[in-house]
């Protein structure tokens, strides 16, 4: 095992067997803990230098297989020269990967090696249910333990209301009403930061990820700005992803907000979300029910009930049909068979609307 400077970033024997090839071409190990567009800085046995990737790792691998924030990585230290090169990432435990804005796609990988994504909202006007079954849907795709939290509990004017709303779409998800200014939940944060551990912060800018950094670490790690007043919504303070390495020794990774988060393969994690939705689509009397008026529709009954919200189901429709198209862009052959599948609908609708209007004697 290698020395405590990597331990108590969560350096363990998995890591050290994975790593023993590295060690044989002379490479030495190390944790990204800062992530900027113009390299990182990286934790080693020996303290922390700055690094860049390889040119053969960038030429070789695809976006999500480049280094990112919390990766472990094999690195060439090169005395002498002012950065490190990083030669390889090790193999990830979790990765939280989002679909890249802009037109080119692909997938980007916000954080690595995270054991829980705390995924953080304001309990003000930009509190959005949509948003969050989102994140939650990301979240259980990338192997992490997601936990709400809910910041600013101590000017909200219902917490309690809103926690209770968050809950029903959290389903497993533990649920934590915060205030990082009168350290309101703070302990049931922490609880979820065992020394060693890895924590994410994911949500949108002015939700309060870096004040509560800032208020686990206890001193100013991370600059912070207020919130606009009009529609309660922050700038980014957060220009780049940093590992935290806190007092109590639990690491906590802050990132810049994403109000837009596009999902990247998440059909696991979209299940997860809505296991409800799922479960009452089971109950349905046709396998291929689409709630759409059938005889026997089991998500219809509970919605007009009121046992399941209209806009749960519409929610979980929408990230279905992202998915979908997803798919249908990396796989020519599923687009050509739904652009079949469409026709053969669009045929026979305008089949039966024909039909309609000539009458049943055919006139």
């Amino acid at each position: 095992m290698l020395t405590s400077a990597l331990d108590a970033y969560g350096w363990s024997d998995r890591l050290q067997a994975d790593f023993e090839p590295y060690a044989a071409q002379g490479l030495v190990p190390g944790r990204i803990v800062v992530q900027q567009r113009g390299g990182y800085r990286i934790v080693t046995p020996d303290g922390e230098i700055e690094a860049r990737a390889s040119g053969a790792l960038m030429r070789a691998s695809a976006d999500s297989e480049r280094p990112a924030a919390g990766d472990w990585v094999a690195v060439e230290a090169r005395p002498g020269e002012t950065t490190a090169l990083v030669h390889a990432v090790l193999p990830r435990r979790t990765a939280f990967i989002r679909k890249a804005s802009g037109t080119r796609g692909g997938a980007q990988v916000v954080a690595a090696n995270a054991d829980v994504a705390f995924l953080v909202a304001s309990l003000n006007a930009d509190l959005n249910l949509r948003r969050l079954e989102r994140y939650l849907a990301t979240a259980y795709e990338s192997g992490a333990d997601p936990v709400v939290v809910l910041t600013k509990a101590d000017i909200a004017d219902d917490a309690a209301a809103q926690v209770a709303e968050v809950e029903a779409i959290a389903v497993t998800a533990p649920v934590l009403a915060i205030s990082s200014k009168t350290g309101e939940g703070l302990d049931a944060v922490a609880a979820h930061l065992a020394p060693g551990r890895t924590a994410v912060l994911l949500g949108s800018s002015g939700a309060g990820k870096s004040t509560l950094v800032n208020a686990l670490a206890g001193e100013e790690r991370m600059a912070t700005r207020e919130i606009r007043e009009d529609d309660a919504r922050g700038r980014h303070t957060t220009t780049h992803r940093e590992l935290v390495l806190l007092p109590s020794g639990g690491l906590i990774l802050d990132t810049p907000g994403m109000r837009e988060l596009g999902l990247w393969n998440a059909d696991e994690g979209v299940s997860a979300t809505f296991e409800d939705v799922e479960a009452l689509a089971a109950a349905c009397r046709f396998a291929d029910c689409r709630h759409k008026g059938e005889p026997g529709c089991a998500v219809r009954a509970a919605i007009a009930s009121g046992e399941l919200p209209a806009e749960r189901l519409a929610a979980y429709e929408k990230l279905q049909a992202e998915l979908a198209y997803e798919h249908r862009r990396e796989d020519p052959a599923a687009a050509k068979e739904n652009r079949r599948l469409w026709a053969s609908r669009h045929k026979a609708s305008r089949a039966w609307i024909k039909h309609k209007r000539r009458g049943p004697d055919g006139a």
